[in-house]
Formats: C-alpha cells, structure tokens, sequence
C-alpha cells in the first residue's frame, strides 16, 4: 500500500473522521489538514491566512508521489501549517468543487489534471492553481519549498495585489461560466445531421491508424467515442466508423493496458502503443469500455469482443463486488509506493516460475524483455520490469482457441502474482458509478444471453435504492464504512437512470422502470436550467459555489446532461409522456448549441442526438413474462435490438400490469392477451394488429 504507515505521525489530523478513502490516506499527515468545510474558512479569515486546496482521489499516481515528497515531509508541513489553512477535498465525492475549480486551473494555465493545487482567499476567490508540485524546484517546475515561502510574503506584503488578481480570476470564470449558459440557447436540433457528420470528420482526423484510438500520447480508451462511431455506422452506411472501431477495441484489449493475466482495463496509456499504462483500475472505464465491446459484438456478430466482454464482467464480479452487490469504485496504480509493481515482471521470474519451454511461449507471446519495457515515467530510465502485452502475431484470433499450454502458464503466473501485495482498493461506493456499472452488466445480460449478469447487477440496484434516498425522497452520492453522504449530483440521477432502464430490459422487473422515470422527474425539476433545458451539475438548493457547473462535454465519463437527453428521448417514446419529449427538445437544442464547432468533444450526445432524431418502434408484448410463449416473443424482438426499438413488457398481474400503466398511461387501453402471448408493434402513436408468434413479430419487425 504506497500510503505512510500511521505509527510514523500517531497523532491524527482533521481527516481521521472522514469517510473517503483519499482523505484518510492523509489523516496522519504532519499537515493540518481540514476538510471542505465552514470551520476551514472561518479558521483561514480568523488568522487571515490563505488557503491552500489540494484536490485528488485515492486511486492517483501523482497524487500518491506528491503526498510522499511533500504532505509527509515535516518541511513543508510546518510552511503549510504556519503560513495557511490546508484543506482536502476528494474529487470523486465533491466533483462539484472540483469542477469550480480545474476550469479555473485551465483557464489560467492553458492544463489541467490531479492532483490539482488552488490557493485561495479565505472567501473562496482563486489567485494561484497549478497541479502536481514536488518538494523543491527542479527541471524548471517549481518546488513547494519555494512557492508557499512567496506566496506567504505575498499574502502579507502585497495583498491588495493578491486580492485584485482573485477579484479578476473569479470574475472572469463567472463570465466565462455565464456565457456558456448564453451560448446553449442558439442553434436547434435541426442541425443535428450535419452535427453527426462534423463529429465523425473530427474523429476521423485524430483517429491513430497505426495503434487504434485517438490522438497521440497519453491515450485514454475513450469509449463514448466508439459508441457515437458504432451508432453513426449504420446510420450513415460509413464502414470507415466501424474500422476504426475494431482496430482500437483490438488494440486495446492486445495491448500492456489490458490486464493480460485477470481482465480489466487500466486508466489509460502513456504512450501511444497502448503498451505502458497507469495502472489504477476504475469502475467506470470498466463499465463503458463493456458497453462497447458488446456494441461491436452486436455490430459484427465476431465472437471475440463477446469474450472480452465476458472477460470484464468477470473481473468486475471478482474483484470489485462487495458482499453486499454494490461495485467498489476502483483499484490503485500503486503498490508498496512503486507504480505497476503488481502487474509487472521481470524475465528471470517467468524463468524462475515455469518449466523453460511455457516460459519461453510467455516471453514471445508478451513481449518480455531481459531489460524491461517499463520505464519510469519521471526519468525515462527502463527498470527491468515488463508490462504484459500480447506480442505475438494472431493473437486477437487466438483468443477463440488459446494455446492450452499457454492458459496454464497464465493460471501459475496469476497464482504467484496473487502472493503480491495487492492494490489499494478503494471501497467506496458512488451512486453514478453504479449506475452506469448496473447498465453495462444489464446490457451484457441481453446481448449475451447470459441473466447471470441481470442478477448481478440487480443486487447492485436494490442496494443502492434501499439506502441511497434520504429522507426527501432525494438521491445520495456516496456510501462507505455503513454510511451514505453527500447529495446526489445530476450524474447520480443520469446513469443511474439509465442504468436502471437498461436493468428492466434485463428483468423486466416494472419497478425499476418505474424508478428510473421517477429520476428523470426529479432531476428537471432540482437540476434544469429553466433558460435553457439544460442542466446543472448541482441541484438548485446545493452549496453555492464560485460558478455553478453545466457540464456539456465528455470527460473520463459521459457529460450528465447527455446521459439525460438519452433517458429522456426513451422514456418519452417508452411511456408516452409528452413532458419527457419536451423536457429531450430543449435539452437538444442546448446542447447542439455547446457542441457545435466541437462536435467531437460531445461524442454522447451525439449518440443521444441521433435516437432523439430518428424514429422509433415500441413493442409492447402482453403475457407472464416467464411463460414459454412470451419468452419467444421476448428474444424475438430482441433479436432485433437497435436504438429506435423499445420493449415492454406488459404483466398479467393486476399489481404489475397497474404499476406500468400509471407511467404509460397509453399501455391501458392495450386489451389484455388472454391466455396466449402477444405482442402490439407501434410506432408514430398508432399499434398494428397483435401478432402471436416470434415469425410473425419477426416480420412485423423488418
């Protein structure tokens, strides 16, 4: 575990009661650390000292280097605790405050990343930010050592500067953020087809044909680009798109980024091969990077990406499950304060472990090296350690039919390297994670025809909505150690939405569908912005903050506010209701305003925005859903899955067949089937005559 042991600084700081993991791992710091919170900034203008932010999470490399070289040092502790008032916040449990202020590290330095370092007034105003500090300057990047001592004499001798340079910064973020709101109300959803065509061109340009993906070094998966290219596919008859599509998905799973020994896939890679990554592992990419490999399964019918699917969903189950159902958020880059050093090897331990011909068929097959791929990022020097990465030619082919003698030398490599100190784990459990977690494995449930995974992910959804509503009836955020916090954000209600959509088409269980519209109400009516129809990160009664966020673009994760046009526009078509339909057009229009020019940047909505403008099909099939005949209906339709095509299922039960028809009203006067299973094929408001057979409705549906 690469945090400092509590026996070196006994005495504890004001973290030691916080629940988040990251803000714990600094709980024993020589830093007086506070968190986010009223006392810090009364205590920051009672002393009339400057505050210094530090912003990260638990699983982040360059978090972890800083706080060994600086936040653990008695140094720049004792500058820290003499000079400012230091707080803590975990952008994963505020993602608000983090928001607030990386766009304003941005916009002052051009960068951004974690961990992200902000001083600020004591009333919240920002006149420095910058990222990752070591203890003292080097390579012409400033050290902490230097920094805070001028920053101090600042503060006490040129104050009036400080403060004018915080008055400017925050007016400018306040404009900057006030004319985003202003730029979300021009173009209309009309533009939509030539929005598609620009963000595929974009694509297209940054599209890397050599190694797969986007861009150059450092690559990120970026699975919302490949969902938004599997859509535009068919949509535009583009072979290119799907091209693309595969070449990255095979890349990726081939490459040093994929865990060739227990599945998953890490953050991203810092060069442009896929080969050398940071190793910490998260929920989230997890999550997407699993809706797009059954995308491209259902795209190609080619077993392979099925199997990586399965791969994920499996590693996720093993590793990331807690007892309870929920899904932990993630797994650490570090271990024993060395990056990757669970994951890599160096060539006399494959020598060591296995009989001279498997390791041979191992060093070829992965690329091992006597002097190592892996290079320490800071210096650039290799160490002798290996990331694995499939090496040898076919071996995307190879995954159908493994060489058995190599599936043993993985299963005793796998068995030594579960003798190594594992990860940190960072166990807490966030509701928009979830979610979209709860959305992949029911996704992976009716692509692949495996309920397994329903199960899976319904235990996930009953826990989260057995505790993650407070009171008012209102979503929280974040639960760990038997303690849910933090109000929901509007990605809290997106994904989980979504994700429980997904879910009823995996269980056809009434109340999550029921759920899932519920959401969707709340969130206009606590987060819509009523000038526009977009929304904001935070509800409308939320801690005010230097800017209020309205995230339009994608980032690691889709933007919220696409994630809601998407429930919107299928939930509207789904359940008839005429507010949703509304709600989805100014939500468009919005955000057709926030992408042009950088369609690419929005690769979600686009996905949303290419449902919202087709048509679309409901089947509404009519019996007990476990009944033979209505299975066969049920697979026949979904045979036929595509964007424009939603099921219900309709229930024989008068409890169930009411809880559906309180939210599609339109599904009341559909007549009850009787004692034979049927399905009602609609489409523009209007249903054809009921069809019987899986034939019939596979017709129906051509």
């Amino acid at each position: 575990m690469p945090h400092d042991d509590p026996k070196d600084h006994p005495k504890p700081n004001r973290l030691v009661g916080s629940r988040s993991p990251y803000l714990l791992h600094h709980a024993h710091n020589p830093v007086d650390w506070y968190p986010w919170d009223e006392e810090a900034f009364a205590r920051a203008r009672e002393t009339d000292r400057p505050v210094f932010l530090s912003i990260g999470y638990s699983t982040c490399h360059w978090c972890h280097v800083m706080e060994r070289e600086s936040f653990e040092d008695p140094e720049v502790a004792a500058i820290l605790n003499e000079s400012f008032v230091s707080i803590k916040v975990d952008r994963e449990e505020r993602p608000d405050i983090d928001q607030v202020y990386m766009g304003i590290c941005q916009m002052m330095t051009g960068h951004g990343g974690w961990p992200l370092t902000v001083i600020l007034t004591p009333d919240r105003r920002p006149f420095f930010a910058g990222t990752y500090f070591p203890k003292t300057s080097r390579l012409g990047r400033l050290g902490l050592t230097d920094l805070l001592p001028q920053v101090a004499t600042l503060w006490r001798e040129r104050r009036y500067d400080v403060l004018t340079a915080a008055t400017e910064i925050t007016t400018l973020a306040q404009q900057s953020a006030e004319a985003k709101r202003n730029d979300s109300s021009g173009a209309s959803a009309k533009d939509g087809a030539s929005l598609l065509a620009e963000g595929f061109a974009q694509l297209k340009l940054a599209y890397d044909a050599r190694h797969g993906g986007f861009g150059s070094r450092p690559k990120f998966p970026q699975p919302h680009n490949l969902s938004f290219l599997l859509h535009y596919q068919p949509l535009m008859d583009e072979p290119h798109a799907l091209a693309m599509v595969e070449h990255t998905l095979q890349q990726m799973r081939l490459g040093g980024i994929y865990d060739q020994l227990d599945g998953g896939f890490h953050r991203y890679s810092t060069d442009e091969r896929w080969l050398l990554p940071h190793f910490e592992k998260m929920l989230y990419d997890q999550a997407l990077l699993l809706v797009a490999y059954l995308d491209a399964y259902e795209a190609t019918g080619k077993a392979q990406y099925a199997l990586v699917a399965g791969e994920i969903a499996e590693y996720v189950r093993s590793r990331l499950t807690s007892p309870a159902g929920a899904f932990f958020s993630a797994e650490d880059a570090d271990t024993e304060g060395e990056e990757g050093l669970f994951y890599t090897w160096r060539e006399p331990e494959i020598r060591e472990l296995l009989e001279p011909a498997a390791a041979e068929l191992v060093i070829r097959t992965y690329g091992i090296a006597r002097q190592g791929n892996f290079a320490d990022e800071a210096t650039g020097r290799k160490t002798g350690q290996n990331v694995l990465h499939v090496s040898a030619g076919g071996g995307w082919n190879a995954l159908l039919e493994p060489d058995p003698e190599l599936a043993e030398a993985r299963r005793r490599l796998l068995a030594a390297r579960e003798q190594r100190t594992r990860p940190f784990l960072d166990d807490k459990v966030l509701t928009d994670w979830n979610g979209l977690m709860i959305g992949a494995l029911a996704r992976a449930a009716q692509v692949l025809r495996q309920p397994g995974y329903a199960t899976i992910a319904a235990r996930a959804a009953d826990f989260i909505l057995a505790g993650a509503i407070d009171g008012d009836g209102r979503l929280l955020h974040r639960y760990r150690d038997g303690h849910w916090d933090v109000g929901g954000f509007l990605d809290d209600y997106a994904y989980l939405a979504w994700g429980l959509t997904e879910l009823y088409w995996a269980t056809w269980r009434v109340e999550y569908l029921q759920t899932a519209a519920r959401l969707v109400r709340q969130a206009l009516t606590l987060f819509a912005d009523q000038s526009d129809g977009a929304f904001f990160l935070t509800a409308h009664d939320a801690e005010e903050l230097l800017t209020r966020s309205k995230p339009t673009y994608d980032g690691a994760t889709p933007s919220g506010n696409a994630v809601m046009l998407l429930n919107l526009v299928r939930l509207a078509r789904l359940l008839g209701q005429v507010e949703f339909e509304e709600a989805a057009a100014r939500l468009a229009d919005a955000l057709s305003a926030a992408a042009t020019g950088q369609p690419s940047a929005h690769t979600f909505f686009l996905v949303a925005l290419a449902l919202a403008l087709g048509s679309s099909t409901e089947v509404v099939i009519a019996g007990d859903p476990a009944a033979p005949e209505t299975v066969a209906l049920l697979a026949a339709a979904a045979t036929h899955r595509q964007p424009g095509l939603l099921l219900l299922s309709l229930p024989i039960g008068e409890d169930q067949r009411k809880m559906l028809t309180d939210i599609a009203p339109w599904t009341a006067k559909l007549p009850d089937s009787g004692p034979t299973a049927v399905a009602y094929v609609c489409s523009g408001g209007a249903c054809r005559l009921p069809v019987t057979g899986p034939e019939d409705l596979e017709k129906a549906l051509l």
